[in-house]
């Protein structure tokens, strides 16, 4: 576009400044500057694509998800360290979450405004130094066992009782080494009992016939089967098979289940900070939650208890007789690799 010298005097700088800008498809510039926000996020959650889409809905920020399992998506966060390419993280456990903030790779000290919706045993759950956020908890794992081999008078009631003659080559778990919900259970053991303890309880399962499958499917599918009487694994998966009509029970022993919570966080150097925060405040008000919520959007993940004020679970999930155990996701975090280890080498094999 050529511009007279008469018409730029008769448009001063500011008339110069306006023409001079235009973009070559003949655009104002802050038009054909103006980029879309958006937003990169990775998830392990059943009800991610739900959530992106209603937050892309209520803010034009365009979402791209990437889901994939815990462990890939860990692993991707881990390669990308010098060079993210995410904003905002989301999957089950806090250890793991709170392994990466060990690192340095989270924000630290953002405060949502929602976060003074929790009820206590979701700020309970808040890491120490504000790096992540609980979006709901589930048990890492609780007992179920089929109520075609198991007569409910002979029901485990304890983890103890999973040492019985009567459970000899009954009982499964998953392997913590895969199954993101299953290190946090074996953590949880340990703590609760102490280390050594936590180990003899194992290798006592080990010697009572203990068997050791990959992931929830595989375990629930051998339970069903009848090949196991009883399985250890997180509860939404359990909760999800009892809806379907699968003859189950769902056993939470008396002594405590140990929490899995859901954790969101924010890379400290996110592309973009502000669509990061705001779809954290999303997720955390009752709008995102009720899309959570929703088993249509994230079918076994949807069983889970809430941790904002006003919300309630769905009425399929187990509430009154559930007792807490909160694993210390600083002391899982700084344990995970040694457990793993030892787990992998002395029971798993």
């Amino acid at each position: 576009m050529s511009i007279s010298k008469r018409m730029l005097a008769g448009l001063g700088l500011a008339g110069i400044a306006a023409v001079a800008v235009t973009s070559l498809n003949g655009l104002p510039a802050a038009q054909a500057a103006a980029k879309p926000r958006q937003l990169i996020f990775y998830s392990a959650q059943g009800y991610d694509q739900a959530m992106a889409t209603a937050f892309q809905k209520k803010t034009g920020i365009i979402v791209k998800l990437d889901d994939d399992s815990t462990g890939n998506i860990v692993a991707r966060m881990e390669a990308e360290r010098s060079n993210p390419h995410w904003d905002v993280a989301w999957f089950d456990g806090d250890s793991t979450m709170q392994a990466l903030d060990n690192e340095g790779m989270l924000l630290r000290g953002f405060v949502p405004n929602d976060v003074s919706n929790y009820i206590p045993l979701g700020r309970s759950l808040i890491a120490p130094d504000r790096s992540y956020y609980p979006t709901g908890v589930t048990a890492a794992a609780a007992m179920a066992y089929n109520t075609r081999q198991v007569p409910a008078k002979d029901a485990p009631k304890t983890w103890a009782d999973l040492l019985k003659p009567e459970f000899r080559h009954a009982v499964a778990m998953n392997d913590p080494s895969i199954s993101g919900p299953t290190f946090p259970f074996v953590a949880g053991i340990m703590q609760q009992m102490g280390r050594k303890n936590g180990q003899n309880y194992f290798q006592k399962l080990k010697a009572n016939g203990l068997r050791i499958f990959q992931t929830n499917d595989n375990t629930l599918s051998a339970l069903l089967a009848g090949q196991e009487k009883v399985i250890m694994i997180q509860d939404s998966a359990l909760t999800n098979a009892k809806v379907k009509g699968e003859p189950i029970k769902i056993v939470y022993p008396k002594s405590g289940v140990y929490t899995l919570p859901g954790v969101i966080a924010i890379d400290k150097h996110a592309p973009d900070m502000a669509a990061a925060k705001e779809f954290v405040e999303f997720v955390l008000s009752q709008e995102g939650q009720r899309v959570m919520l929703n088993p249509a959007n994230g079918g076994g993940d949807s069983y889970f208890n809430p941790v904002i004020k006003g919300m309630k679970p769905d009425a399929a999930r187990q509430q009154t007789g559930i007792h807490w155990y909160r694993v210390n996701p600083l002391t899982a975090a700084h344990q995970e690799n040694s457990i793993k280890q030892w787990f992998n080498e002395n029971i798993t094999h």
